[in-house]
């Protein structure tokens, strides 16, 4: 008994960590560390990523902590199919906003597109919960996967390692949310499906 309590615990841990919301700010990260833009000056990198840190992360968490606390539901409420199109929504206004401010400060295509990426895979997600719950879970650690693919073959680095470790957590990912119930099998693959493609057809388009 006291077992399963720890791997529930862990399995809560895990999602907390890997929010859906890290996408973005990650493929930043990589972008700095493996492309041509590494070069850029250490003050406007760390701009970029505060930009995108707190409209693709904390923004959104925040509005729909308030959202929940308003409802007065707890997370495995805000997780039902039919309570997670608010959330979705605020999301998706928050990544909406992140991408015209990259914009209008013209910054460069790839960095912008990373968000881009994400926002799609958030607006697939929101369209495809109207009738089954997928797992935007997976779906963002799969553009993570796709994105680590097409920075690769765009810049000619060697992405395995990095590759192997992102699948290995999309598994503890998974696993995870269904440990916790918020998930079937079919809506972690199908979620994990989407991010891949998603980011990897953004990013090369």
């Amino acid at each position: 008994m006291k077992f399963n309590k720890k791997i529930i615990i862990a399995s809560r841990v895990v999602s907390m960590v890997f929010t859906p919301f890290y996408l973005p700010t990650l493929g930043l990260l990589a972008l700095f560390s493996f492309s041509y833009l590494s070069l850029l000056p250490f003050q406007y990198k760390a701009i970029v990523v505060a930009i995108v840190y707190f409209f693709t992360i904390l923004l959104p968490t925040l509005l729909i902590h308030i959202y929940r606390r308003h409802q007065r539901w707890n997370l495995i409420e805000l997780g039902q199919r039919e309570r997670r199109m608010v959330p979705y929504v605020l999301s998706i206004l928050c990544y909406f906003t992140c991408v015209y401010i990259m914009r209008s400060l013209h910054i460069p295509h790839f960095m912008s597109s990373i968000v881009v990426a994400a926002l799609g895979i958030q607006i697939i997600c929101a369209i495809v919960n109207g009738w089954w719950k997928i797992s935007t879970h997976t779906a963002a650690i799969g553009g993570v996967v796709g994105a680590l693919v097409a920075f690769a073959a765009i810049f000619g680095f060697n992405p395995l390692p990095w590759l192997c470790t992102t699948i290995i957590l999309a598994g503890i990912l998974g696993t995870s949310r269904m440990i916790l119930r918020q998930h079937s099998l079919s809506e972690v693959v199908a979620g994990f499906l989407v991010g891949v493609f998603v980011g990897w057809i953004v990013l090369v388009i």
